[in-house]
């Protein structure tokens, strides 16, 4: 349900900075603030803890992890699987993710990506635009994909024509390349074309935890013919939607937060967006963008 204080148009917007900081305590390594955990869940980390060697957890203050580099993976793998299986990590991806103080940084651990929301660690995303344009240059149509209703995270919403999360030691470009294949049968050499757009910062409460994310957006043209064939499953469908009912769509809630921000970012810089409303809405993307 969107709160009624939010726009009807473009809610992602605010559901992009949508968090309630007093609901969580920090969770710091080796002295490094790391990310957040849920107040809550304090007490059940100290049940599940399989030893206290090298953490520290407080009511007030939060958990500390204070081990040598080389503990820290296994320290946070034994604590993560004990959550899993108590229920409070759900979709287990079996897929590295780095946990660093800001992006480029020397990783503080590796974690599992299913436990990043839960710890509110910053994590990496990369998505693409996927449009047509005419032979003379206007964009015509937008290629929007509808994910498939077995996906644990929003299933059946609408989405970008390719977009997934960056695992570890992966740079976002490497992603989008990698999942250009795998989400919509798009070459390599046909994903290296692609031009990147803002990068967006997002710190939305979501019902795994938090989610702090550094949003790559980026854009790829497609030719009039060519059409994404989805190679893993995780696309129910690809709809090349004309321009206008693919904003209006992306304009309300029917899909997903990032890729409703990364078709905004993308609709703002080719003028798709009458001028009026554009002035206010690159304002508000402004605010929530870093590059």
């Amino acid at each position: 349900m969107i709160p009624t204080t939010w726009p009807a148009r473009w809610p992602c917007l605010p559901a992009a900075q949508a968090h309630d900081e007093t609901l969580r305590l920090p969770f710091t390594i080796a002295g490094e603030l790391a990310g957040s955990v849920r107040r809550e869940h304090i007490e059940a980390i100290g049940d599940l803890l399989p030893q206290r060697a090298g953490w520290r957890l407080s009511s007030t203050e939060g958990v500390a992890l204070d081990l040598p580099r080389e503990a820290r993976d296994e320290a946070l793998v034994a604590i993560n699987i004990a959550l899993r299986d108590a229920g409070h990590i759900r979709a287990w991806r079996g897929e590295p993710y780095a946990v660093f103080t800001r992006p480029g940084a020397t990783p503080l651990a590796i974690i599992e990506r299913a436990a990043a929301r839960f710890w509110g660690t910053s994590t990496l995303g990369a998505h693409a635009t996927g449009y047509v344009a005419d032979e003379h240059g206007p964009i015509t149509h937008l290629w929007i994909a509808r994910r498939a209703l077995s996906k644990a995270v929003d299933p059946g919403k609408l989405d970008n024509l390719v977009g997934g999360g960056v695992p570890w030691p992966q740079s976002p470009f490497e992603t989008l390349v990698r999942e250009g294949w795998e989400e919509a049968g798009l070459a390599p050499e046909r994903m290296r074309c692609a031009v990147p757009g803002r990068v967006m910062h997002l710190r939305c409460d979501i019902p795994e935890g938090l989610q702090v994310e550094w949003l790559h957006s980026h854009e790829l043209r497609l030719a009039p013919g060519e059409v994404p064939v989805n190679q893993d499953g995780e696309v129910g469908e690809f709809l090349c939607l004309p321009v206008a009912e693919a904003l209006e769509r992306a304009a309300g809630i029917e899909m997903t937060v990032d890729a409703a921000l990364v078709t905004l970012d993308f609709a703002l810089r080719h003028g798709l967006i009458e001028a009026a409303e554009a002035v206010a809405l690159t304002r508000q993307i402004d605010a929530i963008s870093v590059a």
